[in-house]
């Protein structure tokens, strides 16, 4: 998922623009204290002038200026702040407003790193000119039809029709969705071929970016992929690092066919590191797979599976296979 050099002159001509657009929105707020309250003017032209006196004086080899100009601009920004609190204006009112206040709106941390709103427009960028947006315009809550789902037979492990159940399945993602900025949460949704398990991702996956969440898709065989390059390779792409770590902190992380991958110690080890970082890092994983939880525990061992168990909703089901009624 890395980006291409025009994807990225995309992202940081966003950052420029949102740059332009606080500069007039501040522009206009300091217009309207100005005309509302004069006096404001006058201090913050006072203050300007204070500075070149002192620098000048500094220049000079009068080396207390600097002090008395931090004690000058403290008093005279004091009588600002009970100026426009007078008339109930906040105190950085006239202050440059950020979008995102970690990097200033532009993109970069003070350390130089891409900034988590950087890495988020990244993700959406990336769905946006791939298929994933295509396949989600078809794969959503709306578009879900409980006529796929048999309503004439019951199903001995639940008590009731495949279509009563997943009527019922369908609501509990959409609370998911719903209860996410406040609860979060994880969901495994396990069953055999066609029951419906990415389908479901899908639809939950839609309505968190369209909500501004950031959201990553990978099938189990791309996540062990980017481990993997982040692991073995000396020299690892800085997009592929980025990726790493957003697999880590995004919103919500799907990992899409647990179990097709080729399984083996790493590959036991990395979903367990996986899987117990984003729960310290309190962020959400949905998880599908053909597997049951038995055989989940014969492939990636107990601490994988105990670690879902206590911290992951387990959505198994049932039925035939939908994509033969297509």
């Amino acid at each position: 998922m890395a980006l291409s050099n025009s994807q990225y002159q995309e992202i940081m001509r966003e950052y420029q623009a949102q740059q332009l657009r606080n500069k007039h929105a501040q522009d206009d707020r300091v217009e309207e204290v100005y005309q509302k309250i004069p006096a404001v003017k006058e201090l913050d032209q006072e203050v300007s002038t204070r500075a070149l006196m002192r620098g000048r004086e500094l220049l000079n080899g009068d080396k207390a200026a600097l002090d008395r100009l931090r004690g000058e601009i403290a008093d005279l920004q004091e009588q600002k702040a009970f100026l426009l609190a007078l008339k109930g204006y906040a105190a950085d009112y006239m202050e440059m407003q950020y979008r995102c206040v970690d990097c200033r709106d532009t993109g970069y941390t003070k350390e130089g790193k891409k900034c988590h709103c950087f890495l988020r427009r990244q993700i959406r960028l990336l769905y946006a000119q791939s298929n994933m947006e295509r396949v989600l315009e078809k794969e959503n809550f709306t578009a879900f039809n409980e006529h796929y789902f048999d309503d004439t037979a019951v199903e001995p492990a639940i008590g009731m029709t495949v279509s009563q159940y997943m009527r019922q399945v369908r609501q509990q993602c959409m609370e998911f969705v719903e209860e996410f900025d406040q609860k979060g949460g994880n969901l495994l949704f396990t069953g055999t071929t066609g029951r419906g398990k990415t389908f479901l991702t899908n639809c939950i996956a839609k309505e968190l970016i369209d909500r501004c969440h950031s959201v990553i898709y990978l099938s189990a065989h791309d996540l062990f992929e980017v481990f993997s390059k982040y692991r073995f390779e000396a020299q690892t792409e800085e997009e592929m690092r980025d990726m790493h770590h957003f697999i880590l902190e995004c919103d919500l992380l799907i990992i899409d066919d647990l179990g097709t991958e080729l399984n083996n110690s790493f590959t036991s080890s990395q979903l367990f590191f996986c899987i117990n970082q984003r729960l310290l890092n309190q962020k959400s994983t949905i998880i599908s797979t053909n597997l049951s939880l038995n055989q989940l525990r014969d492939e990636y061992t107990d601490r994988v599976v105990s670690r879902m168990m206590s911290n992951y909703t387990v959505i198994p089901l049932y039925g035939e296979d939908i994509r033969l009624k297509l």
